[in-house]
């Protein structure tokens, strides 16, 4: 039963604190638009999409008006296109992404994930088509969103694939540089990538999933950051206690959300993300929940244990609050997204290499970064493998989001705007990984994948 003084923290919590719904994104099952023509897909494609989201904006608004609580964006994902699109006999896919982008402006929603690949231990023929025609379909295309999975703990890491990638990153900057490389910040490179994320760059709706379903993302940094401050100087038990609590609160309103969008739109509803996700907005920021545990920049000695104890309680306090707890969940450290990371990145405390050390503790990986247009496309692929490591060993999710933007260079800004932010040019190592990436083959699994 809520209190009164329960109807009044989540208002102070919308109000003042930044707590919103960061997405509800409608999961559709492509498999039943398989045609050996090309043009017969794509209005398979088209009409499906428009005929199960056709209500899905609309839906969002009224719920968000009904209980005043902001629901940012409305976001669509599909079946990895990969899979979708096998059976057409074309070699060039940038008509399905084509289509892609003309369905969610029909459906006016915000992005459109899926344009996607599973490549984790080998390419079929339509895994190729698709990773070929990314950067055209990018650079054509403006709310859909790509994604590839190169490695997972099962299968070990297809060095081929991330070789490929490194290529392909770089030229996507290439054909979007008038917009500052803007295409690679809608391109996802995977580790264990999950089937139920609801959150871009990265969502596409798996094989395992119903035909149709609502996955609904929570984010609430300010909130934590806001309850933090009443617990200064107290032992960490405090703390982790604290962000539990917190936690609960804010997935449950995420639950109420889902619940009712599935309802209304006679849809299942699949799961709450409660990631921590932040924004440019000031007091929006993860970097400044770490700081409010007594850390005096995001990315000195300590950071990577403040957010250990984060995620797991985030973790933890949303696992109590609702039984369809999926993708991520956890807290995210996009640089560009998050205010506390873009001024930690200035003052030069937090590289790439701490990141990359955070990413063992929390959600995803390396994400939204700007690095120098210079970088060879064997950094970025190396890049690729250290993070696609991490996640295969420690059996979670991790991914790198780079953004290697021609012309500039360390200390320059690049402006992405919106949600993506302003986003410092990062320093890489000059030393090269040519020769390491040239091997291709793959890294085997680990041990730890032997669970049968």
């Amino acid at each position: 039963m809520l209190s009164l003084q329960n109807i009044f923290d989540t208002i102070a919590m919308v109000d003042k604190q930044h707590l919103d719904i960061r997405t509800i994104t409608m999961g559709i099952s492509l498999l039943d638009c398989a045609d050996e023509d090309m043009r017969r897909c794509c209005d398979k494609i088209y009409d499906k999409i428009c005929s199960r989201a056709e209500k899905l904006v609309q839906t969002g608004c009224e719920i968000e008006s009904e209980f005043g609580i902001p629901i940012v964006n409305k976001r669509i994902s599909v079946t990895p296109m990969a899979i979708a699109g096998a059976a057409c006999k074309s070699e060039d896919f940038v008509p399905l992404a084509l289509t892609l982008d003309r369905a969610a402006k029909t459906c006016g929603v915000n992005f459109i994930g899926g344009y996607s690949a599973l490549v984790q231990k080998g390419f079929t023929t339509g895994d190729r088509r698709l990773l070929a025609s990314i950067p055209q379909a990018l650079a054509q295309t403006e709310l859909v969103c790509s994604s590839v999975n190169v490695g997972s703990t099962k299968a070990g890491i297809n060095m081929d694939a991330v070789a490929q990638m490194g290529r392909i990153i770089k030229e996507t900057a290439h054909l979007t540089r008038h917009q500052d490389g803007l295409g690679c910040a809608k391109l996802v490179v995977f580790c264990n990538a999950v089937e139920d994320n609801p959150f871009m760059a990265g969502a596409f709706h798996g094989v395992g999933e119903a035909d149709t379903v609502i996955n609904v993302g929570v984010s609430g940094p300010g909130v934590v950051y806001h309850a933090l401050q009443q617990c200064k100087g107290q032992p960490f038990d405090v703390v982790a206690e604290t962000i539990k609590k917190t936690a609960f609160q804010i997935t449950r309103m995420g639950q109420m959300v889902a619940s009712e969008a599935s309802r209304r739109l006679d849809v299942p509803f699949g799961i709450v993300d409660l990631s921590l996700a932040p924004t440019p907005a000031v007091g929006d920021s993860v970097a400044r929940i770490l700081e409010e545990m007594g850390l005096a920049v995001c990315g000195t000695h300590g950071t990577t244990a403040a957010l250990a104890l984060l995620n797991d309680a985030v973790k933890k306090g949303g696992v109590m609050a609702s039984g369809h707890v999926g993708g991520l969940s956890g807290a995210f450290i996009p640089v560009s997204e998050d205010e506390g990371m873009i001024a930690a990145a200035l003052d030069g405390t937090l590289t790439i290499d701490k990141l990359e050390a955070m990413t063992c503790v929390c959600s995803v990986g390396l994400d939204m970064i700007a690095v120098p247009g210079s970088t060879t496309a064997e950094t970025i692929s190396a890049i690729i493998a250290d993070e696609a490591a991490v996640g295969m060993v420690n059996s979670k999710t991790t991914a790198v989001r780079v953004i290697p933007v021609e012309g500039a260079d360390v200390g320059d800004t690049v402006e992405m705007g919106g949600l993506l932010g302003s986003a410092p040019v990062m320093p890489v190592h000059e030393a090269s990984s040519a020769d390491f990436i040239a091997r291709g083959g793959h890294i085997p699994a680990p041990l730890q994948s032997l669970k049968n």
